[in-house]
């Protein structure tokens, strides 16, 4: 089991900037995927930005240019750096992990969330 600790979010102004963290902790694992997603009330968690093991980064179109992923292997924590924001970037935050124990199979683990809220 991985536990996944959010943090960072919080209410900004437009144009400000926030960073959000994941924190992976647990036993024995080894971490091949780590994402940030959002969700409006009411509609499906979308992909925001994603790093794979190699490092290999995917944002998001509405992002792209403002926002920047991260990670720190040796913390295992990943970070979203999210510049000139916009109020259609309030939303719920997640962070995503996907890890192996040392086999083939990925096991998918979520965040419990945080707010991110841009007022105009």
């Amino acid at each position: 089991q991985v536990q996944l600790v959010e943090s960072g979010g919080g209410l900004v102004q437009v144009g400000e900037s926030l960073r959000l963290s994941c924190a992976a902790s647990g036993r024995a694992f080894r971490i091949n995927y780590m994402g940030w997603y959002r969700q409006v009330s009411g509609t499906q968690r979308d992909l925001v930005a994603a790093i794979a093991g190699s490092s290999t980064t995917d944002y998001a179109d509405a992002v792209k240019g403002r926002f920047t992923i991260s990670k720190d292997n040796a913390k295992n924590t990943v970070y979203l750096q999210m510049n000139s924001l916009k109020p259609e970037d309030t939303a719920v935050y997640y962070c995503n992990v996907r890890v192996d124990y040392g086999g083939s199979k990925n096991y998918n683990y979520w965040g419990q969330g945080t707010q991110v809220t841009v007022s105009s």
